[in-house]
């Protein structure tokens, strides 16, 4: 098919925000699977710093790292029961510290993620919580009496996130503490203002040794109704990404309330009162529209500073719904706002997987593309630069809580939801090691040793050492794309233009400008078949997803960066310089 589109050039705009956090990719490290220094199949902090030459030389500028502080590990770091110590598992202190100064010495940042909505029920604070009444953290948590048979009935019909109620009763006290999530994982009581000074202290201990930022977890569970009034009925079981209604019912009173938004202009506050470099702040808001989130950032941009849009983790790689995404993350994340661009994590199902067997790999590098040249903050999780998939694992085998949950359902019942939907109840399938080469374990650890999650075959390819051989590989492909948004500021700090043409439904292209540089064009085919556009004769095609960089002609799933012919040579001369 020829297409013919005379694409132009822009008008230079007013001046972008310099804030070094608008302006940076981030790559989440899940600890236990990055990279085993020990040999004991299980990932640490000390095989993160042995692995941070890489993730320099890959480009990317700020580490963020799943929790490894101390606990039982029922849910890997998400069960904390000392907030200023490490799991044995992961290292000690000092290795934490050293990780701290190693990042910073590369010049790169490095963002902790924080469980602020609950603890371990083996925290000390639950363990006297749970003593006595009477006891001085009893408060600490969300208790109430039961209704009905002297108590035995849960407080109201609120369920937790993960299903059934999220009430769970105490025989010695005769009453129920809720939890949003896992039952060993109780909720703290946000209402309490010493709890609130206990969790600020928290962050203040971790921003005084450097730290650059916060992932906060499930940030919006943090209080629930005061009252307890029941949740609303609802006809959805399962919620979606822009609606927390889920098992029948509306999460009305147990989520987003508005004391839970209020704390968050006091954790802005505490951050920003930390110069040299700014720090910042990055809430998981999980199951939330548009409005939701745009509140946790606050109108006046008092919140969080930046929140997860998760509604491009099922993004199909089509023209209108990409470009309907974007414009409606523009309409709602305007300056001095900025949206998140997130395709996958260590909970959810890894968007290789969800890219389809046919041309995975073209469709991986032009998701790349709009990841990294969109206006946004990228997350990108470990392993997606070489297309890691989902392994597909029995949950009844699970080490996942999640999944142990769901024990006694059937096997082919999930088995039908990850072929349909996506879904996969066992996260253990997109937290299986990073891949670093082609070896038993994929050089995750010692050949000796057996890692605590198996690889996928799919690693003797889908990995580091192999990748970096070839040029036109994925990885390769995230590796340009990285260093130009170094050498291009328009696409790490200017404005976003999204161009649709109604003649053909399968271009789209972005147009991002600053006001003291040209406007560059990022064209995208989201076909299958070749496509030709009349382009501009002053610009000229400097990056391509595949091989071919001709300016005019896109193969199938290809994507290219255009820039005025007048400064081509120069970028391509520095790129050429900074890949040797």
């Amino acid at each position: 098919m020829t297409f013919r589109w005379e694409v132009g050039l822009s008008q230079k705009v007013c001046k972008e925000s310099s804030l070094w956090w608008k302006k940076t990719v981030v790559y989440q490290i899940y600890p236990r699977s990055f990279y085993d220094s020990n040999k004991d199949g299980i990932g640490d902090l000390p095989g993160i710093i042995n692995k941070l030459d890489y993730l320099n030389d890959l480009g990317v500028e700020t580490l963020w790292i799943s929790p490894f502080f101390a606990g039982p590990g029922k849910d890997f770091g998400y069960d904390v029961t000392d907030y200023f110590n490490v799991s044995k598992d992961y290292g000690n202190l000092e290795d934490c510290f050293k990780l701290i100064r190693e990042v910073h010495r590369r010049k790169m940042k490095i963002v902790f993620d924080l469980v602020l909505n609950h603890t371990s029920d083996q925290h000390p604070w639950f363990l006297e919580s749970k003593s006595s009444k009477d006891n001085s953290k009893r408060d600490y948590y969300v208790w109430r009496k039961g209704k009905k048979n002297d108590g035995q009935t849960p407080p109201n019909n609120w369920k937790s996130m993960v299903g059934g109620s999220g009430w769970h009763y105490d025989k010695s006290t005769n009453e129920w503490y809720w939890s949003q999530f896992l039952p060993f994982q109780p909720d703290l009581n946000y209402r309490n203002p010493e709890v609130r000074e206990k969790m600020l202290g928290v962050l203040r201990f971790w921003l005084d040794q450097g730290v650059d930022g916060f992932r906060l977890d499930i940030i919006n569970a943090l209080f629930e109704d005061e009252s307890l009034r029941d949740n609303p009925f609802s006809f959805k079981y399962l919620p979606s990404e822009d609606h927390p209604a889920q098992f029948f019912q509306e999460a009305k009173y147990s989520l987003n309330q508005e004391e839970t938004l209020s704390f968050m202009k006091d954790v802005r506050s505490l951050v920003d009162g930390y110069r040299k470099p700014e720090r910042f702040t990055v809430g998981e808001v999980m199951y939330a529209g548009m409005d939701t989130l745009k509140g946790f950032t606050g109108d006046d941009n008092s919140g969080l500073h930046l929140v997860f849009l998760f509604q491009s983790l099922d993004l199909p790689l089509r023209c209108k719904e990409v470009a309907g995404l974007l414009r409606q993350y523009e309409k709602t994340f305007k300056e001095p706002n900025i949206p998140t661009l997130v395709f996958g994590n260590h909970d959810r199902f890894r968007r290789a997987s969800k890219l389809g067997k046919k041309d995975n790999i073209a469709k991986a590098k032009l998701n790349a593309l709009l990841q990294l040249t969109a206006r946004g903050v990228p997350f990108i999780y470990q392993g997606e630069e070489v297309g890691m998939l989902n392994h597909h694992l029995p949950y009844y085998s699970s080490h996942d809580p999640f999944a142990k949950k769901y024990k006694l359902v059937p096997q082919f019942i999930f088995d039908l939801l990850r072929r349909l939907y996506h879904f996969s109840v066992n996260r253990d399938e997109c937290r299986t090691p990073m891949q670093w080469d082609d070896e038993v374990h994929g050089g995750f650890c010692s050949k000796s040793v057996k890692p605590w999650l198996p690889l996928s075959k799919e690693h003797k390819i889908r990995n580091v050492k192999v990748q970096e051989k070839d040029p036109q590989s994925l990885l390769s492909n995230y590796k340009k794309l990285l260093k130009l948004r170094k050498f291009l500021p328009q696409l790490c700090e200017g404005r976003e233009e999204i161009i649709e043409n109604k003649d053909n439904k399968n271009i789209l292209i972005l147009k991002r400008y600053t006001d003291s540089e040209d406007a560059i064009l990022i064209i995208f085919n989201f076909s299958e078949k070749f496509q030709i556009l009349k382009i501009d004769p002053l610009y000229r095609s400097i990056f391509s997803t595949q091989k071919d960089i001709s300016s005019n002609v896109f193969g199938p799933w290809e994507g290219k960066i255009l820039v005025e012919k007048s400064s081509a040579f120069g970028i391509e001369k520095k790129m050429r310089l900074s890949l040797r």
